[in-house]
């Protein structure tokens, strides 16, 4: 049993924050908590005093990629270092991403099931891993592995993540089948290109027909899997909402339709705007993905705020990897600039982002018998959400319980 004393506690659901509050974990799961001076634990309780700290749950991250090591070409294609350097770079990540108090993460493409393994095994230390495995699109889609000069990468697929480019209706529910048979937790797909892809496809630009994405998701639903789909405009965008996905991932151009955010709301489609990525492209050496991202900046706070307006669910996202791997909760005063409170955006990464993964009834929000995945603090995130993401400011991280970081 652990139990920690004096803090004030912002548990996730929005409620103002509580102070001097007494929280009682047994088993890996929030026993009790208690507001005010409690009697003396017993000797045999770890005892930690967070008198000064703000105690939150466990962040989560709802869009990253933990295994993306830069966008050049020869990372992308898994030509710029040994594969045991890559595998062992990742796990690095893995591990610095928990210490920076992410307890839960959702990975949107290139991630293998192995790691989700090793951190269950307790091989490595990490944040409880989803994975998508691999991003789903059709010839010439943002997971096609082609060079701006037109040639294909020829070094075979690793089989832990699968070939992901599907053409037609029964293709694409061969990949689906295939991406869960890799363990995919989540199935990922794109409807659009993206300021990143190549020259002629790009945030507009559909990709897979109608009855492509329909079969997608109804292969994904019937296999119990969401389906998180990287939208940024035009009519893919549209499509994508239409077919029933389950987020909307970047969503940049929402704005320039007005029938899309109330589609949202009313379907209880969760929107993953990803800011940060968007800033390392703004400043990118490749001049179409600067333009890009630089020409969408307005659309995409416009279109975050429609989207709080109407009650859609915003949720916090990176989308790191290509642009390295900075402390995640630097996504969060990049939703506060774009309209959301302080709090809308601490639950962006925890209530509303579990919610998003699909695990609300297990973490995300500090209430009695759930999964004991909390953080402490040392200041006071509602008046700067920013000292999230200074990592000396992390004192303490418990993820099912179990302290993993104390500083």
């Amino acid at each position: 049993m652990t139990v920690l004393r004096g803090a004030t506690l912002i548990d996730g659901t929005g409620a103002a924050p509580v102070r001097d509050a007494t929280l009682v974990v047994q088993d890996g799961r929030i026993e009790s908590i208690t507001i005010g001076a409690g009697g003396p634990a017993p000797a045999s309780h770890a005892v930690i005093d967070a008198t000064g700290l703000t105690v939150l749950p466990g962040l989560i991250d709802c869009h990253d990629h933990l295994a993306m090591h830069g966008y050049e070409l020869a990372s992308r294609w898994g030509l710029s270092e040994p594969g045991s350097t890559r595998s062992v770079r990742t796990a690095r990540v893995i591990e610095q991403t928990l210490a920076a108090g992410y307890t839960t993460v959702r990975d949107a493409g290139g991630l293998d099931v192995g790691f989700r393994l090793a951190v269950e095994e307790g091989l490595i230390q990490g944040p409880r891993l989803l994975t998508a495995v691999a991003i789903i699109s059709p010839v010439g889609g943002i997971g096609d592995r082609v060079s701006p000069s037109g040639h294909e990468c020829v070094v075979p697929h690793d089989p832990a993540l699968p070939e992901s480019v599907a053409n037609g209706v029964e293709d694409v529910r061969r990949v689906v089948r295939t991406m869960i048979r890799g363990g995919a937790d989540v199935i990922k797909c794109a409807t659009t290109g993206g300021a990143s892809s190549r020259a002629g496809h790009g945030p507009k630009d559909p990709a897979f027909s109608r009855d492509e994405m329909q079969a997608l998701v109804d292969e994904a639903h019937a296999q119990g899997r969401k389906v998180m789909c990287h939208a940024l405009g035009g009519p893919g965008l549209r499509l994508a909402l239409d077919v029933g996905v389950d987020s909307i991932e970047h969503g940049c151009y929402l704005d320039e339709n007005p029938e899309l955010i109330p589609m949202m709301a009313e379907k209880g489609v969760v929107f993953t705007p990803t800011l940060l990525v968007y800033v390392y492209h703004s400043e990118s050496k490749s001049p179409h993905v600067r333009e890009r991202s630089r020409a969408l900046r307005e659309h995409h706070r416009a279109s975050i705020q429609r989207a709080l307006a109407a009650g859609v669910r915003v949720v916090a996202g990176t989308d790191a990897g290509g642009h390295g791997h900075p402390p995640n909760a630097r996504e969060l005063p990049l939703l506060v600039e774009a309209g959301l409170s302080p709090m809308q955006a601490i639950q962006a990464a925890t209530g509303w982002a579990a919610e998003a993964v699909g695990l609300e009834r297990e973490i995300g929000t500090l209430e009695k018998g759930k999964r004991a995945d909390l953080i402490a603090v040392a200041g006071d995130p509602l008046a700067d959400v920013g000292l999230l993401a200074d990592g000396q400011r992390i004192r303490l991280v418990l993820k099912d319980g179990a302290v993993v970081v104390r500083r």
